[in-house]
């Protein structure tokens, strides 16, 4: 039976805002706080108490939930002026699941140690509809007996694994993006491919589903491509900021992975085309705009 717990969740939108409800169904004591608060005016009806800075959020809270668009965010927002981590009581376990680079997840973890704070780095995949239906993969980093403490925590949410220490948690979503990423890319050239053949693309997302090339990426993002379905789930911009951290992480081990170059630069065209707000899926819109290939109302054609 989940014993329930003072939780504070910091940031309510696409990803968080599922997440928070899943927490407070699970029987959680939740507040929430968002820069942007009509974001997080709907979860007064689940049960949470609404605050009015990311202080006041976390304040007698056990635990406290981030779920930010980036790592400089996380940095504001916990250790800026006000921040959230001066306010949390020592030894309680702070789990950042935002998508951070592995040096920023080590670097927070420090700063958080060093206020008496429990540290996890606890990344996710799954996206909103993952959110939703509380089945995300969560990737753990920190203390085996901090990750114990969360795992309750984290189970509301998903399916949660410990990696290993602080910071592979990140590294395990950088690699979890970088999956994503190429996989996103192969299925964007297969479906223009099959276009540009004269086959019906979906007739051949169909037959592949029942192959070895099966994906989720292929199920998912593969109907989303055909039914021009870019509203973002998992936006471009956010894809392209793991796709650099991913790289960066590669050339501070001095490795050579030209796919993961290959996809960092898709996504930087796609952004810089304007498609940094559409659906990570809509690679697919760049692969046609490549080609001079029509894009109706999405992005317009090379």
């Amino acid at each position: 039976m989940t014993q329930p717990q003072r939780v504070a969740v910091l940031g309510t939108g696409i990803m968080g805002k599922p997440m928070a409800t899943n927490l407070i169904r699970a029987g959680h004591d939740v507040s929430v706080w968002n820069r942007d608060r009509a974001k997080a005016q709907p979860l007064a009806a689940e049960g949470a108490s609404l605050a009015d800075s990311p202080a006041q959020a976390v304040e007698g809270r056990a635990a406290v939930v981030v779920m930010l668009s980036s790592g400089p965010v996380c940095d504001e927002v916990l250790f800026g002026p006000g921040g959230a981590a001066h306010a949390m009581a020592p030894g309680a376990l702070l789990i950042v699941m935002a998508s951070i680079g592995r040096s920023e997840a080590t670097g927070l973890a420090k700063r958080s140690a060093a206020l008496g704070l429990r540290w996890l780095d606890a990344p996710v995949s799954g996206g909103e509809k993952g959110a939703r239906e509380a089945s995300l993969s969560i990737m753990a980093g920190g203390n085996a007996d901090d990750f114990a403490a969360a795992r309750e925590l984290l189970a509301a949410m998903g399916h949660p694994v410990h990696i290993g220490p602080a910071g592979s948690g990140a590294l395990a979503k950088l690699v979890n993006q970088l999956t994503v990423a190429s996989t996103i890319a192969a299925v964007s050239e297969a479906m223009v491919l099959a276009e540009a053949g004269g086959a019906d693309p979906a007739r051949v997302r169909e037959a592949l589903l029942g192959g070895f090339a099966y994906s989720r990426i292929l199920e998912q993002h593969g109907e989303r491509m055909l039914t021009r379905n870019f509203a973002p789930g998992g936006p471009a911009k956010h894809q392209l900021k793991d796709t650099r951290a991913a790289r960066e992480v590669a050339e501070e081990l001095g490795l050579d992975l030209p796919l993961l170059a290959l996809t960092d630069g898709l996504f930087a065209d796609l952004v810089e085309a304007g498609g940094a707000d559409l659906d990570h899926s809509a690679l697919y819109l760049e692969v046609r705009r490549r080609n001079r290939l029509p894009n109706g109302d999405h992005l317009g054609d090379g």
